[in-house]
């Protein structure tokens, strides 16, 4: 069984040293634009060049991370970063955007693709699909249990790479508009303000409802090595260096030994917590003590003198890599010495032939304690292989001599792994042959939460209802249909453990004369292609260029509902042959949550009545929509499309989001109000007019 892989984060150079030092076997970094974690240091090309040479010196991957939503405007600089990260010789791209790893595979095929936890993978099915796209790797959602994970192991021969400790966020990674929507920091675009870390509160009980503790799944990372998970990851690329340390350390002691001391343990704690930590997504074990926030004393007890016990702990290099040294000694001629770390030899020659000796000869041991003197370096003499003939005189500053310049030219081979072949591409080139030849026929459809539907909805091309309501409500579905309703399914946005569930679920649709979906994420696109169910996909796919609207069209997708993240310019911008659409009303989910928030209190599931609300600092109310395994809150004010989108050529149809509309009169009154243009009393454009921030911000 392979080791599983510690992998730390590295927000600057101090945390490359600190990860490196306390034995990480890969690193994960961020360059200055394009990273999930903007507001950290990141990385400017040299420094990512000179990053990778050290980890590769001491046997380090480094892999980048460009995880963010892009928009077309930036495919040219982003596609630009990763030829210029290619020179640096990075092992892995991380990527969220689907459209842009496509265009990464055809520049640089030899490039291992690590799919993001932003792109929200929590099923088999994701996992095939990402596998059948060229992914080498998938970072899971950390919301996955045990045996969820498991069960992808077992079927899917995909890398698996699993969060061990750090932040979690209520949120699933990469179903977040929260703060975008709250205040235009895009958490797609790595610029999240966390307001879920401020009060939200559905009783008095608990008034931070959306902070969870952080994640820690370190005395397990010996299961997961046993499950198939390849590499344990550590967050935090906006934490400090001695966070960095404790966290790699405690990783790699129980990886390797078995357990944690208690040193580590207490400075892991106290380095950075929220009130302790929580494995309750990995055992299956949610509820009220997952929640915490950061207190005064989490805060108090990363005190300066434990943050300088944690740096001498990685002050010094580690000598982690192993040596085998093959030296001969002649009198009379040039010493020869040889250094192999298994992969990479360097053979020398003294400049001046060996003297004989005059009074004591050298010795093999002597020989040895020169060639052990590797101090500063990666090196450690493991095997010295010595042939000494005469009576032999060598003075030490000739050995230590050939000893630093064997190394540094050992160093200088172990640099560089990879010999990436990277073709030409651009954004003009890879949309050349992209027309918008579908017709801009407008029309509307309607996502609604229950089967109490209006006649008036005869109208839609499309209305999507709850996957498991209409399977189960056959007659009902067979008179909708008769009154001239187009009646499709809406696959649950969160797939938990119930994948099977929904796979013979959609197979009775199909009976039923249904044959479009919903998909939210891309493991139930995978499903509906299997199964030739026609693919409609959400916003929650997080389609926000060209590139990705033609994979979506190669992948075999109907149409595509853009990313609500997209501002009326650049959706005027797009190229595509697939119709495009987008949200025209709705209480926009802001989050999708595994955790429900009102669990965080007094409140339980035996209890809940499911119209309960959050209500934030200001007073404001947010509704919560749950399905029983995950529970989306909605927008306090509902979403309203602005003229300037009713313009574009681009968009071929709208959709109607009646999540908390729950009869038909209440159906019918909205649709009225929208159909006469009428104002609403509190409404919001979205993002639709302001945008979201450039990553220009920081």
């Amino acid at each position: 069984m392979s080791k599983i892989e510690i992998l730390a984060p590295s927000g600057g150079f101090d945390s490359i040293y600190a990860a490196v030092r306390s034995g990480a076997d890969a690193v994960y970094v961020g360059a200055k634009d394009f990273s999930a974690r903007a507001s950290a240091k990141n990385f400017t090309i040299d420094e990512l060049k000179d990053a990778v040479k050290y980890c590769h010196t001491y046997g380090v991957k480094v892999y980048l991370a460009l995880n963010t939503l892009i928009f077309d405007d930036e495919i040219d600089d982003a596609l630009k970063l990763v030829r210029n990260a290619c020179d640096c010789d990075i092992d892995a791209l991380i990527t969220q955007d689907i459209g842009l790893a496509q265009a990464v595979r055809k520049m640089v095929p030899s490039l291992k693709l690590h799919a993001s936890t932003q792109m929200s993978v929590h099923t088999l099915s994701g996992a095939k699909a990402l596998k059948e796209l060229g992914f080498s790797r998938v970072v899971l959602a950390r919301e996955m249990s045990k045996d969820e994970i498991r069960y992808i192991a077992d079927n899917c021969d995909i890398e698996l790479e699993v969060f061990v400790h750090g932040a979690l966020c209520m949120c699933v990674s990469g179903q977040c508009y929260m703060s975008a929507m709250l205040g235009t920091r895009s958490a797609n675009r790595g610029m999240c303000a966390q307001p879920c870390r401020l009060p939200f509160s559905s009783d008095p009980s608990n008034t931070h409802a959306l902070s969870l503790k952080d994640n820690s799944l370190v005395e397990y990372i010996r299961e997961l090595q046993e499950i198939g998970v390849v590499s344990a990851k550590i967050e935090g690329r906006m934490k400090r260096p001695e966070y960095v340390a404790s966290a790699v350390k405690a990783c790699v002691q129980m990886r390797d030994n078995g357990f944690v001391d208690s040193e580590t343990t207490e400075q892991l704690q106290a380095v950075f917590s929220r009130t302790g930590f929580t494995d309750g997504y990995y055992t299956d074990k949610l509820g009220h003590y997952m929640f915490g926030y950061r207190k005064r004393k989490d805060v108090i007890s990363a005190s300066e003198k434990l943050l300088k016990n944690i740096r001498s702990t990685y002050k010094d290099e580690l000598q982690r890599v192993e040596i085998t040294a093959d030296i001969t000694i002649s009198v009379g001629k040039p010493i020869t010495l040889s250094v192999s770390d298994g992969i990479n030899t360097v053979t020398i020659s003294g400049n001046t032939n060996v003297q004989q000796a005059q009074n004591m000869s050298v010795t093999r041991e002597k020989i040895e304690s020169y060639l052990s003197k590797t101090g500063d370096t990666p090196y450690i003499l493991k095997t010295l292989n010595c042939t000494i003939s005469g009576d032999a005189f060598i003075p030490a500053k000739d050995m230590n001599a050939l000893r630093r310049e064997s190394l540094e030219l050992l160093s200088a081979k172990r640099e560089k792994w990879h010999d990436y072949e990277v073709n030409e591409l651009n954004f003009s080139s890879l949309t050349k042959d992209i027309n918008n030849t579908h017709p801009c026929i407008r029309t509307q459809r309607a996502i609604v939460s229950d089967l109490e539907i209006p006649q008036s909805f005869s109208e839609f091309s499309y209305v999507f209802a709850p996957l498991f309501d209409v399977v189960k409500n056959s007659e009902k579905v067979a008179q909708l249909k008769e009154d001239g309703i187009n009646i499709a399914v809406e696959i649950p946005r969160g797939m938990f453990s119930r994948e099977e569930k929904i796979l013979n679920a959609l197979k009775k649709a199909k009976t039923m004369g249904i044959s479009d979906a919903y998909c939210h994420n891309i493991g139930a696109v995978y499903i509906c292609k299997e199964l030739g169910i026609n693919a409609h996909l959400s916003f929650a796919m997080n389609i926000a260029n060209s590139l990705s609207l033609k994979w979506a069209k190669d992948f075999g997708c109907a149409d595509v509902e853009l990313s609500i993240e997209l501002d009326y310019r650049r959706i005027n911008a797009l190229k595509s042959e697939i119709p495009v659409g987008v949200a025209s009303y709705g209480y926009m989910p802001l989050m999708m949550t595994r955790n429900c928030p009102v669990k965080s209190g007094v409140n339980s599931c035996a209890t809940c009545k499911k119209s309960l609300k959050l209500q934030d600092r200001k007073g404001e109310q947010f509704s919560l929509r749950c399905d029983g395994v995950v529970t989306e809150i909605l927008n306090c004010v509902p979403l309203i499309l602005p003229q300037e989108i009713y313009k574009s050529k681009s968009v071929v149809f709208t959709i109607l989001h009646m999540y908390v509309e729950n009869s038909v009169e209440n159906k019918e009154k909205i649709l009225k109000k929208l159909s006469e243009n009428r104002s609403f009393t509190r409404f919001t454009h979205g993002l639709y007019l302001r945008g979201v921030k450039n990553f220009t911000i920081f």
